[in-house]
């Protein structure tokens, strides 16, 4: 499984990826915008990472960059539920503060919405962020999700409850950004 936009390869996550995995979300720059641990390591990321691939409503993809086949970022799909034609993406980044502000985020986001509406027809796709993430809200919003609310203490890092920003995009607002480009 593999889908591919201008610049980038979004694959299906391999067990190998697991040591990048656990290098980027232990970065400060990844780790802070999301309800992971601050003191991830390789063996919990390969753990986490082996009990989603055998569940049937997730799944895990890298994002690399096609100059050089280059590995930068991360994606996570969860809740797939076939009788609602929804999903959730859980977890989306690129990894290297360089390599951010150059629109990898918003492509790699925009060829995962394609394949979520188009390839796996779905109705509704949801995402949430951290309240402080003001660039991931201004990706979001531009894109077309729509706010839905704040689910009050819905993740959980290092031990403390933490409020999450709740949206969606249904498949008539995907149509609609699709053709306004």
């Amino acid at each position: 499984m593999q889908m591919e936009s201008k610049r980038l390869i979004i694959r299906k996550s391999l067990i190998e990826d697991c040591a990048l995995f656990a290098q980027w979300e232990s970065m400060w720059e990844v780790n802070r915008w999301f309800t992971m641990d601050t003191d991830p390591n390789y063996h919990k990321v390969l753990q986490e990472f082996i009990l989603r691939n055998v569940e049937k409503d997730m799944l895990q993809f890298t994002i690399v960059k096609k100059d050089g086949d280059e590995p930068i970022g991360r994606i996570w799909i969860s809740q797939i539920n076939d009788h609602y034609d929804s999903l959730d993406i859980s977890r989306i980044y690129i990894a290297d503060p360089a390599m951010r502000g150059q629109g990898y985020g918003e492509e790699a986001l925009r060829t995962i919405l394609e394949y979520c509406f188009i390839r796996l027809h779905r109705e509704r796709v949801t995402l949430d962020h951290i309240p402080d993430n003001e660039v991931a809200a201004a990706l979001y919003t531009k894109l077309g999700f729509q706010y839905e609310g704040i689910a009050r203490h819905a993740g959980k890092k290092d031990g403390r409850y933490v409020d999450l920003k709740q949206m969606s995009m249904l498949r008539s607002e995907y149509a609609k950004m699709t053709r306004e480009g």
